[in-house]
């Protein structure tokens, strides 16, 4: 091979990688040209088994893992790119070894509810996007007609609220948007998602006005006690949400239904009872949901509001043992909700800014600390393998990379359309590869670590933990190392792929 030929291969090796969902060690041929791994021995070679000058690395003891596929994250652009953007948000997922995410059709201006504002989404991302990203389309009351023209512009699956969403360009949906939606979408290669949160008829201490993040008519306490926001927004509200959403899973016998974010364990009875009966029915809980709780959430933390919300530790074990279980969970995937806005929305108190300057009330009267007024999501895109490596470490849980790479990676992208090139470390594959320490600890925020994300404003910052990226590789290419200079990116510019192929069946 002459100095100027580009080597045909790239060789990663370890003593410990996940090759189809199962732990052993490895050699992983990728190549250089399509960017697809094209064999996998299973033990470690040596250099010498292959031509000379052949790019290769033994990253024995790490964990070589498939790539993750986070398939809920906010990029909020165009519109609010002041609260996050293609290039910061996707760079934060390289950093986390995300080497895709599937972008929320909400917080953009124009959302994802229209083929016209699926353009604008792409015409922002272009050139911006560190890894492969796809687009969620939404469902809206009215806009039942674009739903079969956004699965043909390539969307990975639909999303609609059954609360209010905050942002008023994305309303939520009745029972009859639902049916409308579901007979649209009954024969199509998509998968129908839900914010599963309603208020029920008859409530103690919530009304109407908890929809739009106003106080309940009845708090319970001070608004910048977090248990007088937890109570505003009770269990039964995931419960009666996903109960009417099963009321009407006849319309679409076919099609795979999703709930996001389950926090509620009292919805798994109905999720698992559903299911028995053949109804195509799965959800996903949250990183912040595995590692956080209620009761340690200080007066005025509002970097910990999020909806639905964290609940107590016994809530907490309750998700654990569901994702755990050796048969049938019904949680199938974990995924960051990465839902990020300015440090100025959160209304953090001066005690708890930090850098960031608290904002001083406002004429309408938006006071720092305020649980209800305080924009709701927790910041965390690159963050959850340690997240999760560190949660089950505190609290004897054993997982296993094979653990992670199913909730995070193979369920993820099967999700998602993407089960036959993303998620696994297998012939044919995408070369995405993440490159785990799970020994090392270091503390979120220290030196500017773990927080690549536009605003560093998240639940986690300061906190200690177990485990850490040290490279991820996308489609062969080492797009990020820890450590590295210019922020630990190897490249001038972002090599990311839009996934907009058509879903099919």
């Amino acid at each position: 091979m002459s100095a100027t030929q580009h080597p045909p291969m790239t060789v990663l090796a370890s003593s410990r990688a996940v090759i189809s969902g199962e732990l052993t060690a490895a050699t992983i041929v990728i190549s250089t040209k399509t960017g697809k791994i094209t064999s996998i021995f299973h033990s470690v070679l040596p250099p010498s088994s292959f031509p000379a000058g052949t790019p290769y690395a033994d990253h024995s003891p790490h964990i070589l893992l498939p790539g993750l596929v986070d398939a809920h994250v906010h990029l909020n652009e165009p519109g609010r790119t002041e609260w996050e953007g293609f290039w910061t948000g996707t760079q934060a997922a390289a950093s986390g070894g995300a080497t895709t995410v599937i972008d929320m059709p909400l917080n953009a201006i124009p959302p994802t509810t229209t083929v016209h504002g699926l353009k604008e989404k792409i015409k922002a991302a272009e050139g911006q996007c560190w890894v492969d990203v796809g687009f969620y389309g939404g469902i809206i009351p009215g806009n039942a007609e674009e739903l079969k023209p956004l699965v043909r512009e390539g969307v990975r699956g639909f999303k609609g609220f059954l609360i209010d969403s905050g942002v008023e360009e994305f309303p939520a949906v009745s029972s009859t948007d639902i049916e409308k939606a579901m007979t649209e979408l009954a024969d199509e290669p998509t998968t129908l998602m839900f914010h599963a949160e309603m208020i029920p008829p008859i409530t103690d201490s919530v009304g109407d006005h908890v929809q739009w993040s106003l106080p309940p008519l009845a708090p319970i306490g001070p608004l910048n006690e977090y248990r007088t926001f937890l109570a505003s927004r009770p269990s039964s509200f995931e419960t009666y949400a996903i109960s009417e959403i099963l009321s009407l899973a006849h319309l679409a016998p076919n099609l795979p239904l999703h709930i996001v974010h389950l926090s509620a364990i009292e919805a798994i009875p109905l999720l698992r009872e559903a299911r028995a009966e053949g109804i195509k029915i799965t959800a996903e809980t949250c990183f912040h949901y595995l590692a956080l709780a209620a009761e340690k959430i200080k007066h005025g933390d509002t970097r910990h509001k999020c909806c639905p919300p964290i609940r107590t530790q016994l809530n907490q074990d309750g998700l654990w043992d569901e994702l755990l279980r050796e048969d049938d969970s019904v949680i199938k995937t974990v995924v960051s909700d990465h839902s990020p806005c300015t440090p100025e929305l959160k209304l953090l108190p001066p005690s708890l800014a930090g850098n960031h300057l608290p904002t001083p009330p406002s004429e309408d009267e938006k006071e720092p600390g305020d649980f209800f007024n305080a924009w709701g999501g927790v910041s965390s895109v690159g963050l959850g393998l340690p997240i999760l490596y560190t949660s089950a470490y505190q609290n004897k849980r054993e997982i296993t990379p094979e653990h992670i790479a199913k909730w995070c990676c193979a369920n993820t992208a099967r999700q998602v359309g993407l089960e036959k090139s993303k998620g696994q470390l297998a012939v044919g594959f995408d070369g995405d590869i993440c490159v785990f320490d799970d020994e090392a600890e270091w503390v979120v925020g220290k030196r500017g670590e773990g927080m690549l994300f536009r605003n560093k404003v998240s639940a986690y910052a300061g906190m200690r933990m177990r485990g850490v990226v040290r490279e991820t590789w996308v489609r062969g290419s080492k797009i990020w190392e820890r450590g590295g200079r210019g922020g630990g990116f190897l490249r001038e510019k972002p090599k990311g792929r839009l996934l907009l192929e058509p879903r099919r069946k």
